[in-house]
C-alpha cells in the first residue's frame, strides 16, 4: 500500500504557508510572494518551499529572498501551532524558476510565429 502522508503533509504545509505569509508577515519585502510548491522529505524533517514573485527585478528577488530567510523562524514555529504532527520539519525556501522559464518559451514560441 502506498504511503502518501508526505504529500498530504506537503500540501498542508502549502495552504498554512500562504496564510502564515499574508496574515502574520508583516514585512514588506515578502508582500508580493507566492507559494507554488512544497517538497517534504519522505521522513518529514525538511520541506522545501518553492515561491514566485511577480517582480523581474533582480534586487526584488534578492530582498524577497532575505525576506523570506528573515521570517523562517516565525514562519515554522506558526506551522509547529497549526500542524499536528510529531516534529514540524525543518524549512527552506528557494525561489521557483518554471514561471520565468515558461515566459521565456513563450516568447520563444511567439518569435517563431512572427516569422
Amino acid at each position: 500500500m502506498a504511503n502518501y502522508r508526505d504529500r498530504r503533509v506537503a500540501q498542508e504545509i502549502l495552504k498554512e504557508v500562504n496564510d502564515i505569509l499574508h496574515k502574520k508577515v508583516r514585512d514588506p519585502r515578502v508582500q508580493n510572494v507566492s507559494i507554488t510548491d512544497v517538497k517534504v522529505t519522505g521522513d518529514l524533517q525538511e520541506a522545501t518551499i518553492y515561491y514566485s514573485l511577480l517582480s523581474d527585478k533582480a534586487s526584488d528577488k534578492q530582498k524577497a529572498q532575505e525576506g523570506l530567510d528573515k521570517v523562517t523562524g516565525l514562519v515554522r514555529r506558526e506551522l509547529g501551532h497549526r500542524l499536528s504532527i510529531y516534529k514540524t520539519p525543518e524549512i527552506v525556501f528557494v525561489r521557483d524558476e518554471s514561471v520565468e522559464y515558461g515566459n521565456h518559451i513563450d516568447e520563444l514560441l511567439r518569435g517563431l510565429n512572427k516569422d
